[in-house]
């Protein structure tokens, strides 16, 4: 694995174990970085731009405040995200900082309606 995208995932790691949800947390591969599910539902994506959580609308400004922090561009030319946010290395390394945040990204998550089952 690249060795960003395994510093990435350690961070992600040390907030859900501040927050006591190591054990909801799962990655998968998703277009050259890692897809991060908390409780079964997204709530970051790690690329080579950084580590971007998923915010709900009313959070995004306020982390987009953060000096360093910006919206995701999942590649070069992309419209930038509406719901991911690249959080800078100094607020990724702050865990209970992070903490914080991913804590709002779960919310966020867990408010909204379970998704539907394909059949």
């Amino acid at each position: 694995m690249n060795p960003a995208l395994e510093t990435l995932r350690h961070d992600l790691e040390d907030a859900a174990t501040h927050l006591g949800l190591a054990h909801d947390l799962r990655f998968h591969p998703m277009f050259g970085g890692l897809m991060a599910y908390m409780a079964g539902r997204p709530c970051a994506w790690l690329t080579s731009s950084g580590l971007a959580l998923k915010l709900a609308t009313d959070d995004q400004a306020d982390l987009l405040a953060v000096e360093g922090t910006s919206r995701l561009e999942a590649k070069p030319g992309a419209a930038p995200s509406r719901q991911y946010i690249v959080l800078p290395v100094s607020l990724t390394r702050d865990t209970p900082v992070f903490a914080a945040w991913l804590a709002r990204s779960v919310e966020a998550q867990r408010a909204k309606p379970a998704p539907k089952r394909r059949r």
